[in-house]
């Protein structure tokens, strides 16, 4: 389980559609495991698999609440995922990502979603998340559509020495 490199802009996987995974084989299973360790060591919080140059539609989140942090954050990995629900509030907040270095934005996303997917053995789940835990899942299933939080930040700026840090997604 190698840490993988995480690709940067102008890199074209970053920039393609990823395709859906239809084999739950070996080849998978060492990917996500890859995906884990990479997105640990960044560190980061998410971590799709078009940021390790690779094009298919996995992503890895692992999340835990800043409020109380006696308890353990959870990691999720999931194939094909989607955005089955959009809630109508919304909410602005700042992001950066590990594949665009130096950057922050502020973009405005859906205050609670709900994702269907598959896990890593292809069984169906289904995650209701709110919060920073949705606007992770929103930014990480944007990577599969070739997006980044560029496009869709309505302001973006390179931060200050010694602006508090912030979890890249």
């Amino acid at each position: 389980m190698p840490i993988r490199e995480i690709v940067t802009l102008p890199h074209p996987s970053l920039r393609r559609k990823a395709r859906p995974v239809t084999k739950f084989d070996n080849s998978l299973q060492t990917l996500i495991d890859d995906m884990i360790k990479t997105m640990r060591a960044a560190p980061g919080v998410g971590l799709a698999a078009p940021q390790l140059g690779v094009s298919e539609r996995v992503i890895v989140v692992e999340y835990g609440d800043e409020e109380d942090e006696t308890v353990p954050k959870k990691l999720y990995a999931l194939v094909n995922p989607e955005l089955k629900i959009t809630s109508n509030e919304t909410e602005v907040g700042v992001e950066g990502c590990l594949s665009v270095p130096g950057l922050l934005g502020e973009v405005e996303r859906s205050l609670a979603v709900t994702v269907k997917g598959l896990n890593r053995r292809g069984q169906p789940m289904r995650i209701k998340a709110r919060g920073w835990k949705a606007r992770i899942f929103q930014h990480e299933i944007d990577h599969l559509n070739g997006v980044v939080f560029t496009d869709r930040a309505t302001r973006i700026w390179k931060p200050e020495p010694g602006e508090p840090a912030l979890d890249n997604v």
